[in-house]
């Protein structure tokens, strides 16, 4: 029998769009979890099969900062091919998570591990997860049920610790692993990085009700309709209900109340939630979700029982906004808007792939904004969804990516495909995401051009992605060789602005670009792909080195700046010859900041801006300096 939860289970819930950047999943929140960051066991050296119950004579790790990094208090750069974690769950943190009548089953969450995890609660395998960027849940109730009744003879799950045991595998000579700029040397070189192996995102708990909401995915089916479907866990009896609450919170204003029945046997609902005052099309854009107006709609989501009690209530927002692309454009709310982008590698140098707060995820997308930037390519990372939640809030679009593997072979295809469906799935709800990017450069089909297997691959991911999600474009291949893309895109590290302006001039220049060899050397169409009158846009361009400061030895960019002012004017001259295009659609700078050995940044590794931030925005922009 479900225990029901109270009456004000909903009003308890926090306003999901006014949160403060902490809670790991923020499209579906409840009032209560438990963050397991924090100090654990570490071991990073053999491969005991004995350590599954806890281990001794280990180091501390600050979880979830990967090894490799100094934030970790590990900072060991090499190879880690299989890495230990361990640490207790105490009933305090079953307290934190909510564990009681109202919600028996306790979750245990990974954000990320990589690449492959195996988990164990006092010895008993839970079980595990391939795929080093997606998130994954465990229903550890029994787990701990039974260690309790060992341990103490009780039953409440509350009255001894548990040794939580994760094994992770991460072999960094596997090009197969999806593993984005991730080196496999030893030493970091070209673009690539040092390694994030093992934990690099939060784990956290949480206590759920026997009958309880597992998943949500909102949808724009429109202007003015969004589509939610809700996936359920447990059994329910017949007559249960789904409710839906949805309230512009920045105006109290109430949009709209929605229920509907759930199958007997069903765990998947949809619900077509329509925003009357939406029907106006003069008013439409009063609610709209823009870069300069980044509206949000708070939606209480709550199980019913059939005698109308609740037995589970989650706290969700979501943004009224559609992409397409149309008559050479990118089109957001059906209007042409210039897609502004800077290249995101979400790296830090003392953190790697982890932000090293999670405030800093908020700064930087405050800092991309003050740039001068509308958009985001979040340049192969599955990026925190904390991030993707600022970049809801304050106001940025971005362009969702996949991490590449390097090879190409039937594990390549089932790694990489199964990881991409998860990370669509896990982001697909925010309205921030306004493009999906599933391969790059043809990294991990290196024969694209000649290869009918490869392009076939690189469609079959286009087309899964468009299965997944029809409401937002899909570039297929970013920079060259696409066999299939509803946006062709180009790379270009060309360092002239004159000569820029000529590659890009008119639609002559179009024609010839689309129809031959692209800056690369490599053919921009391929396998039979036609210019549809798709948008074109420039998506990597720039990465002009500017070193202020001490300079390093194996500093490297494209091109390189004399001087702060040489910088400021190489930035205008290349932007000016984006801007003279009559046929760009948009365009992505490389990039962000400054990336280990990679010195192109328009910020300094640690977020500090070369030169003040608005002579860079003026010269993203093309104002003229005072």
């Amino acid at each position: 029998m479900n225990a029901h939860l109270g009456n004000d289970a909903a009003t308890a819930l926090p306003l999901a769009s006014r949160q403060d950047g902490e809670y790991p999943r923020p499209q579906m929140m409840r009032s209560a979890w438990a963050d397991l960051d924090g100090t654990w066991s570490f071991r990073n050296t053999g491969d005991d099969p004995a350590w599954r119950n806890g281990f001794t004579d280990a180091r501390d790790i600050t979880v979830p900062f990967p090894p490799e990094s100094v934030a970790s208090g590990i900072d060991e750069p090499g190879f880690h091919p299989v890495v230990w974690y361990s640490r207790q769950i105490t009933a305090a943190d079953l307290a934190a998570a909510g564990h009681g009548a109202e919600a028996p089953r306790v979750l245990l969450h990974f954000g990320a591990v990589d690449h492959r995890a195996r988990v164990w609660i006092d010895g008993q395998f839970i079980g595990g997860h391939e795929g080093g960027h997606t998130p994954f849940t465990l229903d550890v109730t029994e787990a701990l049920g039974t260690a309790t009744s060992t341990a103490t003879g009780t039953s409440t799950g509350t009255t001894t610790p548990y040794t939580l045991v994760v094994r992770a595998e991460d072999d960094p000579h596997d090009l197969t692993q999806p593993r984005g700029k991730q080196d496999w040397h030893e030493q970091a070189h070209d673009i690539w990085y040092r390694r994030t192996t093992g934990i690099w995102q939060t784990v956290w708990l949480e206590a759920v009700p026997a009958t309880a909401i597992r998943s949500l995915r909102w949808t724009n089916v429109d202007h003015e309709t969004m589509r939610l479907t809700v996936r359920l866990t447990g059994a329910h009896p017949v007559g249960t209900r789904l409710r839906v609450e949805a309230t512009w919170t920045e105006h109290d204003e109430h949009l709209a109340t929605v229920e509907t029945t759930v199958g007997a046997t069903a765990h998947e609902s949809e619900l077509v939630v329509p925003i009357a005052r939406q029907a106006n099309g003069q008013a439409e854009q009063e609610l709209q979700w823009t870069p300069d107006a980044p509206h949000l709609v708070d939606a209480v989501v709550t199980l019913l029982a059939p005698e109308g009690d609740p037995l589970d209530a989650v706290s969700s927002y979501f943004g009224i906004r559609t992409t397409r692309v149309g008559g050479g454009r990118f089109l957001l709310n059906d209007r042409s808007i210039d897609v502004r982008s800077v290249l995101n590698q979400g790296y830090w140098p003392d953190s790697h792939l982890t932000a090293p707060t999670r405030q800093a995820l908020r700064r930087e997308v405050e800092l991309i904004k003050e740039l001068g930037f509308n958009a985001a390519r979040n340049h192969q990372k599955i990026e925190d969804p904390r991030f993707l939640y600022w970049a809801d809030r304050l106001g940025l679009m971005v362009w969702g990516e996949a991490p590449g593997a390097y090879a190409f072979s039937p594990t390549a295809v089932q790694r990489l495909m199964r990881e991409w469906m998860d990370a669509v799935e896990r982001d697909a709800s925010h309205p921030s995401i306004v493009t999906w990017v599933p391969a790059n450069e043809s990294w991990g089909v290196q024969h694209i051009a000649t290869d009918p297997a490869q392009q076939a691959y690189a469609r079959a991911l286009a087309d899964v992605t468009r299965a997944l999600d029809a409401t937002r474009p899909v570039i297929s291949n970013d920079g060259w060789e696409h066999p299939d893309s509803d946006i062709v895109s180009v790379h270009d590290y060309e360092g002239d602005g004159d000569r820029l302006a000529r590659t890009y001039a008119d639609d002559e220049a179009r024609t010839r670009l689309l129809a031959g060899l692209g800056p690369a050397d490599r053919l921009v169409l391929v396998g039979g792909a036609v210019d549809r009158g798709q948008p074109v846009m420039l998506t990597e361009f720039g990465g002009v080195n500017h070193q202020p400061g001490a300079q390093r030895d194996d500093a490297w960019g494209y091109t390189t700046a004399a001087d702060g002012d040489d910088w400021i004017a190489r930035i205008t001259a290349l932007y000016d010859a984006v801007r003279a295009s009559s046929f760009l659609a948009g365009s992505c700078w490389t990039q962000l900041t400054d990336t280990m050995q990679e010195t192109n940044g328009l910020l300094n590794a640690d977020r500090t801006p070369k030169e003040p931030i608005e002579r860079i925005r003026r010269a993203v922009l093309g104002t003229p300096e005072r």
